[in-house]
């Protein structure tokens, strides 16, 4: 990926992510360096990049990072396009983070996954921050084709607190 094609999609990050779930840009490029980091993009008729999804592909589950969409052309079906995509590829579990439904726009997420086939799992998850000096931030787990038990999900939280977010 050049590094125009990496800007326009830390932009869409940027314009979609809250600060404490989105890493600084030279943090965010080096994960293309990472054998198990996987960028999917889609592009308009002039090659611009207006949709991208972020994942991990480890040995036994697979974890959907970012997935975002222009904001410009929200709706359209580009997300549901690129999960479908990421979720054909594997017969592996898929699991992802999304904030707790708090209010409209966290309803309106989960509701998105639901639809696909995700399950909201009922139990406490944090992230680390991706971001120095941030604090840990309260998310919930969903996953794809079935839900977990915390105790299910437990390996798979301890590979993701090391491989995606770096701790030892």
């Amino acid at each position: 990926m050049n590094e125009l094609e990496f800007s326009q999609v830390y932009a869409i990050m940027e314009a979609s992510f809250p600060e404490t779930e989105c890493r600084i840009f030279a943090s965010q490029k080096a994960l293309l360096t990472h054998s198990c980091y996987r960028l999917i993009t889609e592009k308009d008729e002039q090659g611009h990049t207006i949709a991208f999804l972020a994942g991990w592909e480890f040995t036994h589950f697979r974890f959907v990072e970012h997935i975002a969409v222009d904001q410009a052309i929200r709706g359209g079906g580009l997300g549901k396009k690129l999960m479908s995509r990421f979720i054909s590829q594997s017969d592996k579990l898929v699991v992802l983070e999304v904030e707790p439904p708090e209010d409209e726009w966290t309803r309106r997420r989960i509701g998105f996954y639901e639809r696909l086939g995700f399950h909201l799992n009922d139990f406490e998850y944090v992230q680390p921050p991706l971001r120095e000096g941030q604090a840990d931030l309260r998310l919930q787990i969903m996953s794809y084709p079935y839900a977990l038990t915390e105790q299910d999900f437990a390996p798979f939280r301890q590979i993701l607190y090391t491989e995606v977010y770096g701790l030892k």
